[in-house]
């Protein structure tokens, strides 16, 4: 799963998020940081209204927690949402002993982010690709 550093760092950066089922977030608040939500029609739904979207929590009756604004969660993308992102920039995901190695062509230059979680190097790669486009 991709750490709260980069999920932040990207949504800092711009990526917008679009809830569907699957999506997994942390909610900002201090007593819930070490919680992981997962969007799911069953349990949470997303509601989208002309306002902005709202995360509803169905039948949970143990939280008194109805809902929540989607600008106060952090979404934490999965591999394949950030590889789709990437689109054809993306090259290939290769394993280096313990690390993985995601490669991109930003601008016609070949670019490899390194990490220990599949996620993270992905969610490295979509940060810089994010970063040319705000040049």
């Amino acid at each position: 799963m991709i750490s709260t550093e980069l999920a932040t760092r990207l949504r800092d950066a711009g990526l917008i998020w679009k809830p569907t089922d699957g999506d997994r977030f942390h909610i900002d608040a201090p007593e819930l940081a070490a919680e992981v939500f997962t969007v799911s029609t069953l349990t949470i739904e997303a509601h989208h209204f002309p306002t902005g979207t709202v995360l509803g929590f169905n039948g949970t009756t143990e939280w008194a927690l109805d809902s929540v604004d989607i600008e106060d969660t952090l979404w934490l993308p999965r591999e394949d949402q950030l590889r789709s992102l990437l689109g054809s920039t993306f090259r290939s995901l290769t394993s280096d002993g313990g690390d993985h190695v995601v490669e991109v062509d930003l601008l016609g230059r070949r670019r490899t982010f390194t990490a220990a979680e599949v996620a993270d190097a992905y969610a490295q790669a979509l940060l810089a690709l994010m970063e040319l486009s705000d040049d």
